[in-house]
């Protein structure tokens, strides 16, 4: 029989390494939401999100932004672009996880959570 320290030393070498593992699958499963960012949406919105008032996107880091806009309106607005602006739908181009993949990116750049 195993001392109980034993087996708490064993635990102690495995379980870090299930974590990583697990964290590691699940991570591959989900979209890379600040590459598709970068790829689709930083050329008008900004590496950082802020956007460029010349072209008059919005700034994603802007609390009362973030406040006034719905997740559901963000994924029509990706889906289906915006008219009257440069603004394209990308329901042809992303999939439906990749899109709630960008709409939490978005939500994270609150500049409000950031403080947090």
């Amino acid at each position: 029989m195993r001392s109980s320290a034993a087996v708490f030393s064993r635990l102690l070498l495995v379980a870090p390494c299930a974590l990583l593992l697990a964290s590691g699958l699940r991570a591959a499963d989900e979209p890379d939401a600040a590459a598709i960012f970068k790829q689709k949406c930083s050329m008008c919105h900004g590496a950082d999100g802020k956007g460029f008032a010349a072209i008059k996107t919005p700034d994603f880091t802007d609390p009362k932004w973030q406040e006034s806009i719905t997740d559901e309106k963000i994924v029509e607005t990706i889906k289906n672009g915006k008219k009257g602006t440069p603004m394209p739908p990308f329901a042809d181009k992303l999939k439906e996880d990749e899109i709630q993949a960008l709409v939490k990116y978005i939500r994270s750049l609150n500049s409000e959570k950031k403080k947090e």
